[in-house]
């Protein structure tokens, strides 16, 4: 995830970061800018349409349609950035699952051994549940006195939250742990499924395939037709105007594309890896 200062204006309007949409969008741009010249050319080189020609009424459609391209794309962007916003306040609440799991068991529990295993597993966890979002591969994970094999064939987050139930499971049978203290923690315990449950959700729900392909046609035909109306009142002019409004519709797009997936590894994605980290230091400080 891109950290920035949002105060410093300065280096936002000049600084171009790789993640930046006029990086990804520079080839199409000058394909843009050499189709708008080709019109501008056949129109007024070649063609020498006159004012009076229908073809400088087009630009009567772009001002109809520019209002409803408008909203598509507001509601685009909000509704990946709610997906993106979402799956932040879910690992806020992973986080919080394991820091309150490694506080009460801080308590309840003497055996340092028993400590030493809960404080390995815990934050394995989110990490390996940072990997399976991302599609990463889990290698076998190895701690000191502990040994988590992970079948890769087998939903993996479920394997290592299976292990931490086992584990809370033979405290209680043992008696390390007591009826009420069982209830206390299962609160803690279940977040964790949910949390894997409803990030799944969110990466294995896209947006409707009609939807992101109507905004992509739309904004494609939409700039195709610009230069039409365009080439009679700014002449070769049009050629910058283009190629700005292309990047505009398109930028938003773009950005809608990439947080709309919010656990892969683009620069605008949630820094799971770190949250996986900073859980590990605390259930370890706790622990």
């Amino acid at each position: 995830m891109v950290q920035y200062n949002p105060k410093d204006w300065i280096t936002f309007i000049f600084r171009f970061h790789k993640s930046d949409t006029f990086r990804q969008l520079m080839p199409m741009m000058f394909v843009i800018g050499l189709y708008t010249y080709g019109i501008c050319f056949l129109e007024i080189e070649h063609w020498k349409l006159s004012e009076k020609s229908h073809v400088k009424n087009i630009s009567i459609m772009h001002g109809m349609l520019g209002f409803v391209i408008s909203l598509l794309l507001a509601y685009r962007t909000n509704t990946a950035y709610d997906r993106w916003w979402e799956g932040r306040k879910i690992w806020g609440s992973l986080v919080n699952s394991s820091r309150n799991l490694a506080l009460k068991l801080s308590v309840m529990l003497t055996d340092e051994k028993d400590k030493n295993f809960l404080r390995q597993v815990i934050p394995a966890y989110a990490s390996i549940l940072s990997k399976h979002l991302s599609n990463k591969e889990v290698s076998k994970m190895l701690y000191e006195n502990i040994d988590l094999e992970i079948d890769h064939e087998k939903h993996k987050p479920n394997q290592v939250a299976k292990s931490i139930f086992e584990k809370i499971n033979e405290l209680y049978k043992s008696g390390k742990i007591t009826g009420d203290q069982l209830i206390t923690i299962n609160n803690e315990l279940q977040t964790f499924t949910d949390v894997c449950g409803a990030c799944e959700r969110i990466k294995n729900t896209p947006i409707p395939y009609s939807y992101s392909a109507f905004i992509k046609k739309f904004i494609f035909f939409y700039i195709m037709t610009l230069p039409f109306g365009y080439a009679f009142s700014l002449g070769y002019y049009s050629i910058p105007v283009v190629i700005f409004t292309f990047y505009v519709l398109a930028s938003l797009e773009l950005i809608a594309e990439e947080i709309e997936d919010p656990f892969g590894d683009d620069a605008n994605d949630l820094p799971t890896e770190k949250i996986s980290e900073n859980i590990k230091k605390h259930v370890a400080e706790i622990l």
